[in-house]
């Protein structure tokens, strides 16, 4: 049984392909790519050396253009607070006397205790305060 080079170039590129799946390796996929960019130029009837060169160019010219571009992307965070974070910088309606000793917020519709950044600072209620941290279960407020 005779098969032919191009079949060859699919088996090499789905034997990269499993691994891809397995371990989330980019690098993989894209030597799979040049496998099949091999196996194109085999059914077109190029010789083996071309084909093995194909795969050489495809594959590094991924490597080299893609690796950097799906790294920058990986590395950069989205912009979305969740949890605490996401309440810092939100301003908050006093329900009762806020100061340094403490008083209770409404924050993000739920009721807050709070305690002013400034012990020497107090807001009334109805006043808008702005969130500058949160320490345990107390909103400290500006």
């Amino acid at each position: 049984m005779d098969i032919e080079a191009w079949v060859w170039w699919l088996i090499g590129a789905a034997g990269l392909g499993i691994p891809l799946v397995i371990t989330a390796m980019p690098e993989l996929g894209m030597l799979a790519v040049g496998a099949v960019a091999a196996s194109a130029a085999a059914a077109l009837g190029v010789g083996p050396v071309l084909q093995v060169l194909v795969f050489v160019i495809v594959s590094v010219a991924l490597i080299a253009v893609v690796r950097p571009i799906a790294n920058r992307h990986r590395s950069h965070r989205p912009g979305l607070a969740t949890g605490i974070d996401a309440l810092k910088g939100r301003q908050a309606l006093v329900l009762e006397r806020v100061d340094g000793s403490g008083g209770r917020i409404k924050l993000a519709g739920e009721v807050w205790s709070a305690r002013a950044l400034d012990s020497d600072t107090s807001y009334q209620p109805g006043q808008q305060v702005d969130v500058v941290e949160i320490d345990g279960a107390t909103a400290v407020v500006l």
